[in-house]
């Protein structure tokens, strides 16, 4: 199998073509102006914007004006910034990869552009220029190229994102622009028409590199059982279907949701292999995606026979997931493969991806909460571990992949000190619909879970199945008020419970006061925060668009996990073994209650 790093760097060195593109288009004008420049058809150029230039009328002069100027430099620079922000900012997870393609192709090809404009000279039509003629060479059409490119891409977009007649309609008229840019620069006498066809070409190969380049997609793991065809989504397992098994006694379908990097291919060996021990030979792998962060697993898993999901990735991965499975019944197993792993950790799953895997499918399926959280420009989705805003978002966001690719989750702490001196932020949060409490904060965690890495409790009272949601507010003041809240989270340790043994507040009053003031804990079933300003915002260790609302609300037990627990007193076996039933798959809260109860 191909590694999976090399799977994702190998395409990039496709826009090495680039340089080569731009050898052929200069080639093709070197021609067009030389050896060519008396044959037909260039030979009846001339007569053709001739023709033109003697039927201009005042609708057609006014249209072709509009396609220029929306052709020009500045407002192609524009519409491809507003694009990219797009791109970036308004769906639930940002398209970076899309955006990356859109800049790239549009920059690329004003590259071949002003290369081939280096070594082609030729003058502009000898007809009336209704534009300010350029100093650069009529060959190619810079404004086509551009707008080949732009609207070239969006339809390239488009076209994968869209179906139905919607999709038919919008990459077609994205696609007349650049040919309504062509036929306007030659009304105008700014180009012949062989320069505009240069362009077009230009810009059409430079989208054909760039996104075979950046748009590759990854396909299913090779060695892994085909994909099934796509359905309407996740449905619960059939009457009589237990830990995997049919009624009829065999396994059911399970789903591999892989994260290309953090799981290479000797995990995923391994992963196949453990599964095939417990029997679970019906295995359909798919990759994750900047786009797809769950590898399109709603779409993939479709039929009554998808019996276990098995995610190998880390806290990002596993919360994509959780929100399609979330209430679904369909159980997870986590095979911890990222930067964090905070939920693995939490639930005391072993670091080791195989070993985890191995002791998660010797336990039981468990119900753990999750949390389902919105807010302005964030689209309503689930967490499993926390969500924040302020300083830790900003430490999340600016993290470098680099330094988290070689350090893990050290990479965090390189970025938390870029942000120690971040101002304070105002806000207000509403307890289970309470009156709101006015605060500063330099940032705000809502936890399902506690524990940060090397078992520092952020949220000592934080459990996966309390039905409930946890707060802390991080307001130091100064150098010695950070000293203090990490001597009091370093002094509380790993272990669970409350951390000076004072009950939760109730909610509508002020919380748990610690560390001086520098912390200040909360516990609810729903929180509404306000922002003054717009801050960064994370959830499980993803970024999101900054903003200022966020609503969390818990879904008790919605999720279900397996868990590596022994079985319960009385149990007749555990989920996967022979003569389990349904009945012996420990369900919502109440499994998560058996599994925490040894804290």
């Amino acid at each position: 199998m191909t590694n999976a790093h090399d799977a994702d760097t190998r395409p990039g060195r496709l826009l090495l073509l680039l340089p080569l593109q731009a050898g052929c288009v200069a080639g093709l004008g070197l021609l067009v102006t030389g050896p060519l420049a008396g044959r037909w058809p260039l030979s009846a150029e001339d007569g053709v914007n001739r023709a033109l230039a003697a039927r201009r009328s005042v609708p057609a002069t006014v249209f072709s004006e509009a396609m220029s100027l929306l052709a020009g430099t500045g407002s192609v620079i524009a519409l491809t910034l507003v694009a990219c922000v797009a791109l970036l900012c308004v769906p639930r997870v940002p398209r970076w990869r899309e955006a990356v393609f859109l800049a790239v192709s549009v920059a690329a090809q004003s590259a071949v552009f002003l290369l081939v404009t280096l070594v082609v000279e030729r003058p502009r039509p000898d007809v009336p220029h209704l534009d300010a003629a350029p100093p650069t060479s009529s060959f190619p059409s810079g404004h086509v190229g551009a707008s080949m490119a732009l609207f070239g891409g969006l339809a390239v977009l488009a076209a994968r994102r869209l179906s139905g007649l919607r999709r038919y309609v919008v990459v077609t008229a994205l696609l007349l622009l650049p040919l309504a840019v062509a036929g306007s620069r030659v009304y105008r006498g700014m180009h012949h028409p062989s320069d505009v066809l240069a362009g077009l070409l230009n810009g059409a190969c430079t989208l054909l590199v760039v996104a075979w380049a950046l748009l590759s997609p990854a396909g299913p793991d090779a060695g892994a059982a085909p994909e099934r065809p796509a359905g309407g989504g996740l449905p619960a397992p059939r009457p009589g279907q237990a830990g995997g098994r049919t009624s009829s006694g065999a396994r059911g379908r399970v789903v591999v949701v892989r994260h290309p990097h953090g799981c290479d291919d000797s995990t995923a060996a391994r992963v196949r292999e453990v599964l095939r021990d417990r029997g679970w030979t019906d295995q359909v792998w798919v990759r994750t995606s900047a786009e797809e962060p769950c590898g399109a697993l709603a779409a993939r898993t479709a039929g009554a026979d998808t019996a276990l999901v098995v995610v190998c990735g880390g806290d990002g991965t596993v919360r994509a997931c959780a929100d399609v499975l979330a209430g679904t019944g369909i159980p997870l197993a986590i095979v911890p493969c990222g930067t964090g792993n905070l939920l693995a950790r939490n639930l005391r799953l072993p670091a080791d991806a195989e070993a985890a895997l191995r002791e998660a499918l010797s336990g039981e399926a468990v119900g753990i909460d999750v949390g389902r959280v919105g807010g302005d420009g964030l689209a309503p989705t689930r967490f499993a571990v926390m969500a924040g805003a302020g300083f830790d978002a900003a430490m999340v966001r600016d993290a470098s992949p680099r330094l988290k690719e070689r350090l893990g989750w050290a990479a965090y702490v390189v970025s938390a000190l870029r942000h120690l001196r971040d101002p304070r932020m105002r806000l207000s949060i509403r307890l289970d619909g309470g009156a709101p409490l006015e605060r500063r904060a330099r940032m705000v965690v809502i936890g399902n879970v506690g524990t940060l890495q090397g078992g520092l409790p952020l949220l000592p009272d934080a459990r996966p199945d309390s039905g409930r949601l946890d707060v802390v507010l991080l307001d130091p003041r100064g150098a010695g008020g950070w000293f203090a809240a990490a001597r009091h989270l370093a002094s509380r340790g790993a272990g669970r419970g409350s951390a000076d043994g004072r009950a939760r507040p109730a909610p509508g009053r002020s919380g748990r006061l610690a560390a001086h003031g520098a912390l200040e804990y909360f516990s609810a079933a729903r929180v509404d925060l306000r922002l003054a300003r717009a801050q960064p915002r994370e959830l499980d260790g993803d970024a999101f668009p900054a903003g200022t609302r966020v609503t969390a609300e818990v879904e008790p037990g919605a999720l279900r996990v397996f868990l590596p627990v022994p079985a319960r007193p009385g149990a007749r076996g555990t989920p996967g073994a022979p003569g389990t039933s349904e009945e012996q798959v420990t369900d919502g809260a109440e499994g998560a209650a058996a599994l925490f109860a040894r804290d």
